[in-house]
């Protein structure tokens, strides 16, 4: 892909929060979470005076969502969010989820797909913490969680998270190659659970279903943004139901894991409707709880880019 046709968040490569993640790691395990928490605070600080385009993005974010220019306490806020969730990661990869309070919103659409043996593919956005997941999987005996994401951004992260926690079981399929749909279908038929983050697009053609897949133009916080129907396209390809998934940070240890349906891919939709209309449904579903979540809990989004300058998507 030729650099001047990716979209932004690709010129922002995933090493800033790799390294943002060892350095979380280091204050953890040298301070305790405690004192740990104390320091995001000139962190914060110094990320709001040095951040550049990723403040501006937040403060961009922050005027969509809020209706009306943030304040700069809540500009602070939403940076502070980021790094306590960053600091979390770490304690949660390292299985201390008894330094959590862990609300579950809807285990059951999770759970049956997992107990009847079926495995589970979920959609989430750069929305609080992933690791929360994991903590479900640790409540119910074995859930085994597999995250996707391409293979670059994979290769980068993997390292880092290993060196967190070397004991705990991490998967990650990469996406990019043809034979990560075979991985991801062989992950699912032995009953795991897979996620991967749709709030990101690819333009360029390629090989496999994520990069196949079209950008729509749809309508979120008041202003048209580009959302690619690649992962809908790749639970429809493998037939699955597809769940929305977030671990929302409320602030302190409080944290909550939401599951909502998306769409169920593997019936035939009632009204006879074509696959590409059932893939827009699917987009403008996931777009919805998206937004609702986000003017419900504004500072648990942390896509620190311009989500809608986009001028090369269709409409």
């Amino acid at each position: 892909m030729a650099p001047e046709s990716q979209p932004d968040w690709t010129r922002q490569p995933e090493r800033g929060n790799r390294h943002a993640l060892a350095l979380m790691r280091w204050i953890a395990m040298a301070l305790g979470r405690r004192i740990a928490r104390g320091v995001l605070h000139p962190i914060t600080l110094f990320f709001m005076l040095t951040g550049g385009a990723a403040t501006r993005a937040s403060r961009q974010y922050l005027a969509q969502v809020l209706g009306r220019p943030p304040r700069w306490s809540e500009r602070y806020r939403h940076v502070h969010h980021f790094a306590a969730t960053i600091l979390d990661r770490v304690y949660l990869l390292q299985r201390r989820h008894d330094a959590f309070d862990i609300r579950v919103t809807n285990p059951g659409l999770l759970m049956t797909q997992v107990e009847a043996g079926r495995g589970a593919m979920l959609a989430g956005a750069h929305l609080g913490s992933f690791e929360v997941l994991r903590s479900l999987g640790e409540g119910e005996g074995q859930l085994r969680v597999a995250m996707l994401m391409f293979e670059d951004n994979a290769r980068q992260i993997n390292a880092t998270l290993r060196a967190i926690a070397p004991d705990t079981p991490l998967h990650v399929i990469a996406l990019g190659r043809m034979s990560a749909m075979l991985e991801l279908r062989a992950w699912l038929d032995g009953n795991g659970v897979a996620g991967l983050l749709a709030d990101r697009t690819l333009r360029a053609p390629g090989t496999t279903p994520m990069q196949r897949g079209g950008v729509h133009r749809v309508n979120f916080l008041g202003r048209p943004a580009s959302f690619s129907d690649g992962p809908f396209r790749l639970a429809m390809m493998l037939r699955r139901p597809l769940l929305f998934m977030a671990g929302l940070y409320h602030g302190g240890r409080r944290y909550e894991l939401r599951f909502i349906e998306i769409a169920d891919f593997s019936q035939r939709p009632a009204d006879g409707a074509s696959s590409e209309v059932v893939l827009q449904r699917a987009v403008l579903r996931y777009v919805e709880i998206l937004e609702g979540i986000c003017h419900e809990t504004p500072y648990n989004w942390f896509n620190f880019f311009d989500f809608w300058s986009d001028p090369d998507a269709p409409t």
